[in-house]
């Protein structure tokens, strides 16, 4: 079982621990009695989901045995008007820069959303997903 602990600190600015023992300072907006300090919880889940396909795609790209200088993902998403504003609309927008074969980011992109990406796989229960990437010429070739 993982467990993850939030403490109050003072406020509305509390410590998350995750699982992993890592902590992080969370926070919200003055007009909710907050300092704006920190990052607000359902802005970590935006976080959690590119960090989650990022690192499946950079994962499935070394394995495939194919170069690249960087990746970036790019997460928008629009929520429900009504509480709880939950997520509706996600899109993902990957941009890897280097010689990097369009077959084969494709496939890793979607082995990332269809099989691996623990996060993907939750937030697709209540919003619809979609993706789309950009690949950057190399920097040398600039």
């Amino acid at each position: 079982m993982k467990q993850a602990r939030i403490k109050w600190v003072e406020g509305m600015q509390f410590v998350g621990r995750a699982p992993s023992g890592h902590s992080i300072v969370l926070d919200t907006h003055e007009k909710a009695g907050g300092t704006d300090t920190s990052v607000r919880p359902a802005e970590l889940v935006l976080v959690g989901l590119g960090g989650c396909t990022a690192m499946d795609v950079i994962f499935i790209l070394r394995k495939m045995r194919v170069p690249f200088e960087d990746l970036e993902v790019e997460v928008n998403a629009e929520e429900a008007e009504e509480h709880p504003k939950v997520l509706t609309k996600i899109e993902l927008i990957y941009r890897v820069t280097g010689d990097v074969p369009e077959d084969k980011l494709e496939k890793a992109i979607n082995l990332s959303q269809e099989r691996y990406c623990s996060v993907s796989a939750m937030l697709g229960k209540t919003a619809q997903i979609s993706h789309r990437y950009e690949i950057v010429k190399s920097k040398s070739e600039r």
